[in-house]
């Protein structure tokens, strides 16, 4: 904070203030959080909403969350991880970030070959357990089924199975 600001605040606001920015720089220690996520955590703390609204915007004025760069790790985390699509903008989506910007960080940052990519190094380390199925159509529909659990979209599943049938 300023100190024009300080200078109108109460000293037990300014103390107030001061224990939620040391708490906020504890959690963000640890990883980097989205502006929701940090904000849940303070809220089951304790602190007063106009604080914690202080302390968020304090965080974001020396760069310390940003949901972007948080987003961008998120979902690098996830791709090494072998998730779809599907399950990217999901998992995006329960962190609270707005559907336009998960949009445009998915497309820039993850292509359809990677997807495609994922989805067959994802098959083939899987594939042992799915030769164990003899009948054909059921091990097809085993892994159909994993795969789209995995949030794969249907046209990446059904390239992946004309490729395996040849």
């Amino acid at each position: 904070m300023t100190a024009n600001r300080r200078q109108n605040v109460s000293p037990s606001a300014q103390k107030s203030n001061q224990k939620a920015m040391n708490a906020a720089v504890r959690i963000l220690t640890h990883r980097d959080h989205f502006k929701n996520e940090l904000k849940q955590k303070l809220q089951q703390r304790g602190f007063a909403s106009e604080v914690i609204d202080a302390v968020i915007t304090e965080c974001e004025r020396l760069n310390y969350i940003d949901d972007n760069r948080t987003a961008l790790v998120y979902i690098s985390q996830l791709k090494r991880k072998c998730f779809g699509k599907r399950h990217i903008r999901l998992a995006l989506k329960k962190k609270r970030l707005s559907g336009a910007v998960t949009e445009k960080i998915l497309l820039e940052n993850y292509t359809e070959a990677e997807e495609h990519e994922n989805a067959g190094k994802l098959l083939e380390k899987k594939m042992k357990t799915f030769n164990w199925e003899e009948d054909s159509r059921k091990r097809r529909d085993k892994i159909y089924r994993f795969l789209y659990s995995r949030g794969f979209n249907n046209d990446v599943i059904t390239d992946l199975m004309r490729n395996l049938a040849k």
